[in-house]
């Protein structure tokens, strides 16, 4: 089975290479409102066509040869993908980027042999920490100190500059992974919320640490402060700043935070069921402070981890259907209330056979059972 594996590294560059990776940068942005601009008023030009115009955009504006050209031609490409979702009406007409906009390049890997030695313009050598890239040569980088080598190949490579100021690189490879599903021994059946990010069916609450709210003081202050100050002036670039390195400890903290659950939870458990929550629908005629809470607790990202973890290490998991009343029905005897439609009931006994239920548990506990049924079936096709 071949899978797609992204590996980011922070990126150290010199002064010399900080300054080209800019101009790519600068490039990359002209390239793509150029040709914005030019197929307004051209249509029915395809991507091959707008490739053969670039070599003569080249030779009007020589300071394009000064970067990769590999960039531009992706450049190309992702304009094109805008307009394909734009015509099929997944995203909005294609926007002219600003100095502002996200800051970042890809470069493709590039192969060749001569004398039966292989060449390639972007190596990754994690023994003496350093990366090739094309025209910027070798770049120390940091990350994955629990490896010495990585299996693969590389397809291209992503350079990013955060608004801290901060360079990364993210390195696709493509691997021939040989999977084998595992015998399974044990399941668990997950509940998802805002106030327990994850409740198992083994009676484990993982809890919901509400990053955004620890800093969100320190953001209205910072936000208040901007607004205030002269757009683009140096004091408003510092500030903006500050609010810029606040999120990317919110967006790290989260991450480590739901990989740490993520893992925990597949290595202990051979199969692994959980709802399939429509989180656009759950974010509609709801209050302010319940959207904010919805958002901070990611639950759609931990259930793609835990989905992409279970592929790589030969794990059964399933999704129930997403209208499956498991917080109304009685694990125990099966009976359907209708009343704990009210989420503020988090605790009841059971009209009909009088069983106390915890009302998160027993909605894990009714996920099992649906995932149970899902398993059996999938083998008995089988």
């Amino acid at each position: 089975m071949e899978i797609y594996k992204t590996y980011k590294f922070r990126l150290y560059p010199t002064d010399e290479q900080r300054i080209l990776i800019n101009k790519t940068l600068g490039c990359k942005r002209f390239v793509y409102n150029y040709y914005l601009n030019y197929l307004k008023d051209n249509n029915g030009i395809n991507r091959f066509d707008l490739h053969k115009d670039l070599s003569k955009l080249k030779k009007e504006n020589e300071f394009l040869k000064e970067v990769d050209s590999t960039v531009l031609c992706s450049t190309i490409d992702d304009l094109c993908k805008a307009f394909s979702d734009y015509y099929a009406k997944r995203k909005g007409y294609p926007k002219f980027k600003n100095r502002f906009s996200k800051h970042s390049y890809r470069t493709s890997c590039i192969r060749s042999r001569h004398k039966e030695k292989e060449y390639s313009n972007i190596e990754l050598d994690l023994l003496t920490r350093n990366i090739k890239l094309p025209k910027l040569g070798k770049v120390k980088i940091r990350g994955f100190r629990n490896k010495d080598k990585i299996e693969g190949k590389i397809l291209n490579a992503t350079i990013s500059r955060e608004s801290t100021g901060k360079y990364y690189v993210s390195v696709v490879v493509v691997e021939d992974l040989l999977v084998e599903k595992v015998t399974p021994t044990s399941i668990v059946g997950i509940d998802l919320g805002i106030k327990d990010l994850v409740i198992t069916s083994d009676g484990i609450k993982y809890g919901n640490d509400k990053v955004l709210m620890k800093f969100e003081k320190k953001l209205k202050r910072l936000q208040r402060k901007l607004s205030r100050q002269e757009k683009a002036s140096k004091n408003y670039l510092k500030t903006k700043e500050k609010i810029a390195r606040i999120y990317a400890k919110i967006k790290n903290y989260r991450k480590h935070y739901l990989n740490d659950i993520a893992n925990e939870i597949v290595d202990e458990h051979d199969i692994i069921v959980t709802e399939s929550l429509l989180v656009k629908d759950m974010f509609k005629e709801k209050k302010k402070a319940f959207n904010k809470s919805l958002s901070d607790a990611c639950v759609s990202t931990l259930r793609s981890l835990i989905e992409w973890k279970c592929k790589i290490k030969g794990k059964f998991y399933y999704k129930i259907n997403t209208y499956y009343p498991s917080s109304q029905i009685c694990s125990y005897c099966g009976y359907k209330n209708s009343k704990l439609k009210d989420l503020s009931i988090r605790e009841y006994d059971c009209p009909k056979c009088g069983s106390y239920n915890d009302r998160d548990i027993n909605a894990s506990l009714n996920i099992l059972l649906e995932g149970l049924k899902l398993h059996y079936n999938l083998v008995s096709i089988v």
